[in-house]
């Protein structure tokens, strides 16, 4: 296994599944849960490193990420440590933009990508309960799609113990079970 690429639209519960599967994981080293590294201060809903656009960009031009992407106006991105762990086998799980995912499944074989989604009201709901500036636009957000094939979809409308539980299920099974 390489990277498991967890994507979905903005709202959905990607962070606070991957939260729970990373406490549920604890201790297990086949798996690793990276912080991204992002152009704006952490806050209640993502526990980002953050970076300033000139370290981002200083960062980048010097190789340091295994992954980088820019949405929304900030910019994203892996440690280089992650695709390292990646390409010894760890199941690395992380919240990144659909726009990265063929570059990730061409760098690193063995990519699996899990696609969290819900309702668009539910998202939209989301959303305005975080209340957070930098999000914008609310309603692009929610337009936006990508073309990627998932190898498993959660829908995560429901309470987050269940879709957890299917994401923490997948993650075992992937690594073989347990």
């Amino acid at each position: 296994m390489a990277f498991v690429l967890v994507v979905g639209p903005s709202g959905a519960g990607k962070d606070t599944l991957i939260r729970r599967a990373r406490s549920d994981l604890a201790g297990d080293p086949r798996f690793a849960f990276p912080r991204r590294l992002v152009t704006r201060p952490p806050s209640a809903d993502e526990d980002n490193v953050p970076l300033t656009a000139e370290a981002f960009s200083a960062m980048a031009a010097e190789g340091r990420f295994a992954l980088s992407w820019q949405a929304h106006g900030l910019g994203y991105a892996l440690p280089e440590e992650a695709g390292r762990l990646a390409r010894d086998g760890c199941g690395v799980v992380c919240n990144v933009s659909r726009r990265v995912v063929e570059e990730a499944r061409v760098r690193f074989p063995g990519t699996v990508v899990v696609e969290i989604t819900a309702p668009p009201d539910v998202l939209a709901r989301r959303l305005a309960a975080r209340g957070r500036p930098e999000d914008g636009n609310l309603a692009a957000r929610l337009a936006r799609t990508g073309p990627v094939v998932p190898d498993l979809t959660i829908d995560n409308s429901g309470p987050p113990e269940e879709g957890a539980r299917l994401l923490i299920q997948f993650l075992r099974d992937l690594q073989g079970g347990k």
